[in-house]
């Protein structure tokens, strides 16, 4: 991965955490890595545990942000759910997975999309 694309996907994930802090949730976790992969944030909501994939795009040519987070995706981050828990000892009522869109516009804020539940 190049640097330029470290530096934006880093920009969208510090843009994610902050945009869901503000709605109330509170990070556990930013860049949880393990041999099976990363998960973006892990996050407290109430009594819920959960786990978000961040998604930055600065340009609608390949579709929204949000359609990069395939099947094998959604397998893996289940499974990193899985192990996450297990490691860590936490408990939740429920787990839920978010994907955040974040795409910079070329003046003004970045638009932050926040999809709940959404797989």
């Amino acid at each position: 991965m190049t640097t330029q694309r470290q530096a934006i996907g880093a920009y969208g994930e510090r843009l994610a955490a902050r945009h869901l802090q503000e709605r109330g949730l509170r990070v556990l976790a930013r860049n949880w890595r393990c041999a099976d992969g990363e998960v973006d944030l892990i996050l407290r909501d109430g009594d819920d545990v959960v786990f978000c994939e961040v998604k930055t795009r600065t340009t609608a040519a390949f579709g929204p942000p949000a359609a990069a987070v395939d099947p094998r995706k959604v397998r893996k981050l289940r499974l990193l759910a899985v192990r996450w828990l297990a490691e860590s000892g936490t408990t939740a009522r429920q787990i839920r997975f978010d994907v955040v869109e974040v795409l910079p516009q070329p003046r003004g804020a970045s638009r932050v999309v926040h999809i709940r539940a959404a797989f």
